[in-house]
């Protein structure tokens, strides 16, 4: 077993480091290599092959490669599905097990004490740990529908194994807690987490709530800057320094003072441009400059 899970790890890399590299180049061979091993749901979810494999799906452009990279994920789904129904059966057994044993217990104690009032039998339930949040209204469950489909995008769910409707139960019931109610905040905190969660250029955010390493109770409350891809921060950060810079830059459109004396040259003959870097209930940052040597620094 052993020797089957490193031989797919070995593929599952070289299939990434295509995806990295762009080019998909021999990616049929490994995806014949795979379609002609015996795959179990444990390899699958240990070696998350099945992550690897769509990700090339996604970046190639070979209908061939495209075709059996889908082919592979579709059987592998099927493994999923038949454990999932398997559990079920399991479930649904002991439950009518459990239930019959109850009966029959009843029956007995009844004929030997006659004289005691029927006791009102209650069916065990039978349920997950944690158990899933349960909601009769229309609006809730509307949202966790959409939520499970934002988890299952790109069917990263497969290769991890995630429960994404139990999972999409316990986000909304977070945001719904913390809301108290279904108007229009609660909606844009859904539809927030909606769009991030099916962002195809920000597919880590999805990945570490279906693996667990963002919770239920984290992804309710994040704020868009916290659920942005990688990418979309350092624009944003690239974006913050350059206005920045070209404020320090700025001169005509500062404002000339002699409050400030320069550390160079000594002079009081200043420019001051005032730019609000942090949070709006932060005071501003004040950037000053000296007219006769060019030197600039940061007042705060």
């Amino acid at each position: 077993m052993m020797g089957k899970e490193e031989e797919i790890v070995r593929i599952a890399k070289r299939l990434d480091k295509m995806v990295t590299k762009k080019s998909t180049d021999g990616a049929m061979d490994l995806l014949k290599e795979l379609k002609s091993m015996p795959i179990t749901l444990d390899l699958l979810q240990s070696t998350r092959i099945g992550m690897s494999v769509n990700a090339l799906r996604k970046q190639s452009t070979d209908d061939e490669v495209i075709s059996l990279a889908k082919s592979l994920i579709k059987s592998w789904k099927k493994l999923l599905d038949a454990s999932e129904d398997k559990n079920d059966e399991k479930k649904r057994n002991s439950s009518l097990a459990t239930s019959s044993k109850d009966a029959s217990d009843t029956k007995d104690q009844s004929s030997n004490k006659k004289q005691d009032p029927p006791r009102t039998l209650t069916t065990p339930k039978i349920t997950t740990f944690p158990p899933i949040p349960i909601t009769c209204d229309a609006v809730r469950n509307k949202c966790r529908e959409m939520l499970t489909a934002a988890l299952q995008t790109d069917n990263d769910h497969i290769a991890i194994g995630a429960d994404c409707e139990h999972l999409s139960a316990q986000i909304e019931e977070y945001i719904y807690q913390d809301v108290k109610n279904t108007d229009m905040k609660y909606k844009n905190r859904v539809r927030s987490r909606i769009s991030n969660l099916k962002d195809s250029k920000n597919p880590d955010l999805r990945k570490n709530v279906l693996c667990g390493a963002i919770t239920p109770e984290q992804i309710a409350v994040m704020t868009s800057e916290e659920m942005a891809s990688n990418e979309l921060k350092e624009i944003r950060k690239a974006m913050t320094k350059e206005a920045i810079r070209e404020h320090q830059m700025a001169k005509t459109g500062g404002t000339q003072t002699d409050l400030f004396t320069c550390g160079k040259c000594k002079k009081k003959n200043c420019t001051y441009t005032q730019v609000q870097t942090r949070s709006s209930d932060e005071p501003m940052t004040t950037f000053v400059v000296c007219n006769e040597c060019g030197n600039r620094w940061k007042f705060c």
